[in-house]
This record gives structure tokens, C-alpha cells and sequence, in this order.
């Protein structure tokens, strides 16, 4: 199979970008787009130029820092899938497949395809966590915690962080991302004390950050590899709003 690979390059957050197109020849379908952008790279490497810059990692759908815009679309127009699992299977010979970076002034670019997403850490940092400094911690099982309670959370434990909710809303929300991080602590008892706090610090750090509002156009869900639903997003305002009105 023939493809060819239309990748933005850009060597630094203030130097002029542009697309460069790239012929990949003999292409096998069951390659992942990162193994093919290996090879790309490496005949890159071979004519003394400069790879193209991408992150990743694990490359099985697990820690989404595969993250890029594949054809328009976040992690590619599949549903529930990551970078690295996106196979040229997918596509038919003589397909362009363009990528791009996550476009969000939140996630300033590093290069070519690589983003800077400390802005999550931050968000995390100000309230995604359940403080320890009150004695020792009990046994696991001392808390006992329903299934029903225990899937929701798990539901919500799933977001990998990967920002492509954030690549997908026309707003560059992060709202599902801090409502998925909100609700699986508030779907615990361990998260009880702190709730509101979390809430209302985590919402206004996303804020800080320069993310935009929210405007319900589930774009964030349908871009989501973990396939994390919206309805956080709505108990995330509940709680926002009961944490506000609580400390007037």
C-alpha cells in the first residue's frame, strides 16, 4: 500500500509552521500510524533530516501521550481509540493522512507534532487528589463501597489525559478532562471531605490556565478514547454550584 503523510512541521512555538508531505511506499495494513511514522522517520534520519517530533509511550491505548489530530479529527475518526491504535488497515492505497498537533493555547507546541500539556498537571495538582496528612490510612476494605458507586467511579478513573477533549471542543474546554478527575473522587467516600474545595479549586485553575467554557456540544465525548460521557460534565456544575453557594 501507498500512502502519503501530510505532517505539520514547526520547530518551535514562535517559528512559522507548514505542512511537508512525505511518500510512504510499501506500507503494510496491520502497521500502527506510529510504527509508520518510525519508518518515515528513520528514511528521514538516513538522508541526514530532521525527524518528524511526536510523543508517545505505552502504544496500547493506555497513557495517551500519543496524542495528534489525524485528518481533522482527534486520536482519528474511530471511536474510543488512541493514536497508536489507529492501523493503516484503516485507510485504502493513495490516501492522504494529515496530522497535526492539538491546536489550544492552553497546550503550547513543543515541536512538529508534540504539545506541552503541564496545564493538566496543574489543574491536577490543585485539587485531583485526596490529602493523607490525617493519620495513618485505613484498610481498603474498611470502606466499603457499592458496585454501582464503585463502576461510576471507575468510569471516570478511566480519562487517560490525553487533552483530545480539549482538541475537539471549538471552545478548548477542558471541562470533561476535570470533570471525569472530580467525579471519580466524588464518587468515592474517600473524596467526601474535600469536595467542594475540589471542585471549585480545579474549575478555577482550568480557568487560569485559558481553557474556554464549555457549550454542550459533546464534541468532547465523541473525540474521548475512554469514551467518558458528558454527564460528568454536568455533575461537575451541580457541585460547582453547591460549593459556591455554601460559602456565601
Amino acid at each position: 500500500m501507498k500512502l502519503t503523510l501530510k505532517v505539520w512541521r514547526q520547530k518551535n512555538a514562535t517559528a512559522a509552521g507548514r505542512f511537508e508531505s512525505y511518500e510512504a511506499n510499501d506500507v503494510s495494513p496491520d502497521m500502527s500510524l506510529l510504527e509508520l511514522l518510525d519508518v518515515v522517520n528513520e528514511q528521514l534520519v538516513n538522508k541526514g533530516e530532521e525527524p518528524v517530533a511526536f510523543d508517545h509511550d505505552c502504544r496500547e491505548g493506555i497513557c495517551g501521550a500519543c496524542s495528534m489530530v489525524i485528518n481533522g479529527h482527534a486520536h482519528g475518526s474511530d471511536r474510543g481509540t488512541t493514536t497508536c491504535q489507529v492501523h493503516m488497515r484503516r485507510f485504502t492505497n493513495g490516501d492522504t493522512v494529515v496530522l497535526e498537533p492539538w491546536r489550544a493555547k492552553p497546550f503550547p507546541l513543543v515541536r512538529d507534532l508534540m504539545v506541552d500539556r503541564s496545564s493538566f498537571d496543574r489543574i491536577i495538582a490543585s485539587g485531583g487528589f485526596v490529602s493523607v496528612n490525617t493519620g495513618g490510612a485505613p484498610d481498603a476494605n474498611a470502606l466499603p463501597i457499592g458496585k454501582v458507586d464503585a463502576d461510576h467511579a471507575f468510569d471516570a478513573a478511566a480519562c487517560i489525559g490525553c487533552g483530545a477533549c480539549v482538541a475537539a471542543c471549538k471552545n478548548a474546554s477542558a471541562m470533561l478532562f476535570v470533570a471525569a478527575k472530580v467525579g471519580h473522587l466524588a464518587s468515592l467516600p474517600q473524596g467526601q471531605p474535600e469536595r467542594d474545595a475540589r471542585a471549585v479549586n480545579m474549575i478555577m485553575t482550568m480557568d487560569r490556565e485559558g481553557f474556554g467554557a464549555c457549550t454542550n456540544t459533546y464534541d468532547c465525548e465523541a473525540a474521548c478514547p475512554k469514551e467518558i460521557s458528558v454527564d460528568f460534565i454536568g455533575a461537575l456544575n451541580r457541585d460547582y454550584r453547591k460549593a459556591l453557594s455554601s460559602t456565601r
